[in-house]
Parts: C-alpha cells; structure tokens; sequence
C-alpha cells in the first residue's frame, strides 16, 4: 500500500507566502474570467438522466441509446445532469528530471505554481484536491488523501516542498517508471475524478496504456512540464551535460553547428512521438513550458476546454488498451 503523507498540523511559512503570492499573481485575475464556475476545470459524469438528442461527431459513443437510435432510425446519445463537484487528483512526477531549469524557473517550480493555483481554484468551488506524489522510483508514491479546504492547499503544497531533492549528491533513482504512478492511481481512484498527470514524460517507455487506461475511467488531463533548452542547445562552447535520472555526464562542444543541430533533430522526434502518444492515450494535453506565464497558460488551457469537446472516449483505437 502506499504511505500516507502526514504533513505537520500547521503549514510552513514558506507554503502560506507561496500561496498568497499565488491567489495574488495568478488566481484574483483569474476569478473574473472564470465567472464563478469550474467547468473548464472539470468535467463531471452525472448520473440523472436529463435529455436525448442526436448524436454528433465528438459525442462519446457509450452513452448512445441503443433503443430510441433503432426506433428512429438515427443514432441518438443520452445527455445527463452534470456532476456540480468532483475530487480532483493531482498525480505528480517529482523525479530528478523535473529540477532542470534556471533557480526559481525550473520545471519542479512550474508544477508548484501550477498545483498552487489548480487546486485553490478547486477547492474554493467545493471540490476535494488530493494528491500522489512519485519520485521515479519502482513505487507508486506517498498519498495525500483527498480532502476539502484552504488547509489541504497548504498540505499540499507543503508536501511538494519537502520532496524536493537538496542537493546532487543524493542519489537518482535511476530511470523514472512513470508507468508505476499511473497504474497504481487506477486502483487507488475508485470513483470517477479529474486527474492532471503533472510530469516532463521523460520515462522509460510503457507509460502509455495506463495513462490510456487511466482517461477511459476519469477526466484526464496531461500537464507536460518542458524547459526550452532540452529543445535546442545555444551556442555557448564547451557544456558539461548530465542526465538526472541516471546520473551519466556527457562533456560536449555546442559551438560545434552540426551537433546542435542533431540534437535539436532528435529533440523534434522525441516531442513528436510524445505528442503522438498523449493523442493516442486520449487525454487533453496542457503544456507548460518554464519561459511562459502561468496565467497565459492557463487561459489558453480553460478556452480550449470551454470550446472544444473532448473526442477522446469516441477513439476507437483506445480499446485496444482496454
């Protein structure tokens, strides 16, 4: 089973300034936009039957009325009352990757700023948050059970802050198995939720059909955290690169055109396959990159989720993964 994150009785200051800094920066200019609903955060399944209509290409094909579609003659879907509130899981890969970037702008201080921000947004509209938090290893990760209120905001973020890792010399747990989060999260959710898989998706491969798995079930989002300079390399000469999964270093010339571009040609592939391979999973995909503002992300996100109805259920290509 996995351990239960008990996090002390009163949130450091350090997560209360966090916050604060976040409900000013971030979500106060979001609040308007929103107009005091949740809906492009999550999307409830409600089980009260509301209307029949026809059905329509992004419709999802298991809720068609197999009975008034033969009486019609034309397929029809069932339309239910949506859910008002929802428990919402963050699934969080926190393994040695994540630390890549600039002090104060690397990737594991995106997913802070983003889990600060998406679970108070959450929580101040009556949903439950809660969280697992993976290092990479073989296991699953600790659990921060699903609750309600500012304080398991704090909790939260507070058990984002003392997973980090302080220095280099604690050792990588080698090759991130993100396979084990999501696998694991399918016998841990029970009821139907929103889940953002918060993660770079540098893994070994296999992560794909659980994730896949995960999306037929709960409303999935795939918050993929990059850093523009695993990209491309700048022309800066001699660069010492090390691999934080596996601790390997690699001692380069950048000044050297023909290198950078066969790096920036392997990164193009690799992002390619990795989009290739979200689509396929069929989860809505938010990317977050460490030179972009989190508020411009976010809008960009929520207007894709109010505008454009998730197709994903209706793949017939995610049966496969059943």
């Amino acid at each position: 089973m996995p351990e239960a994150v008990r996090p002390p009785a009163a949130a450091p200051a350090a997560a209360e300034r966090l916050l604060q800094r976040l409900e000013w920066t971030v979500i106060r200019r979001l609040d308007g936009l929103l107009q005091g609903s949740s809906r492009t955060l999550l999307r409830g399944s409600g089980i009260d039957l509301a209307d029949l209509r026809e059905y329509q290409p992004h419709d999802d094909v298991r809720h068609i009325d197999w009975n008034v579609t033969a009486r019609l003659a034309t397929p029809h879907v069932r339309v239910f009352t949506e859910d008002r509130d929802m428990t919402a899981w963050f699934l969080l890969d926190l393994s040695p990757s994540v630390d890549f970037g600039a002090p104060g702008q690397a990737k594991r201080d995106l997913a802070e700023g983003f889990v600060g921000v998406l679970a108070r947004l959450l929580q101040r509209h009556g949903n439950r948050v809660g969280a697992v938090l993976h290092d990479g290893s073989a296991a699953m990760g600790r659990v921060l059970p699903a609750r309600g209120g500012r304080r398991q905001v704090l909790q939260l973020l507070l058990a984002l802050a003392t997973s980090a890792r302080p220095s280099s010399l604690i050792p990588a747990p080698g090759i991130t198995e993100l396979q084990r989060l999501l696998g694991g999260a399918q016998g841990l959710l029970r009821r139907r939720s929103a889940v953002f898989v918060v993660s770079d998706f540098l893994s070994a491969p296999g992560w794909d059909k659980p994730l896949a798995r995960l999306a037929q079930r709960h409303d999935v989002v795939a918050v993929r955290l990059l850093d523009p300079l695993e990209l491309e390399l700048p022309d800066v000469g001699l660069l010492l690169l090390r691999d934080p999964e596996t601790g390997e270093q690699l001692q380069v010339d950048t000044h050297e055109r023909g290198f950078r571009h066969r790096f920036a040609r392997l990164a193009a592939q690799r992002e390619a396959d990795l989009r290739a391979s979200l689509a396929h999973a069929g989860v809505d995909t938010l990317e977050l990159s460490t030179d972009e503002d989190l508020l411009a992300a976010l809008l960009r996100f929520m207007q894709l989720r109010g505008h454009r109805p998730r197709v994903a259920a209706a793949n017939p290509a995610l049966a496969a993964h059943g």
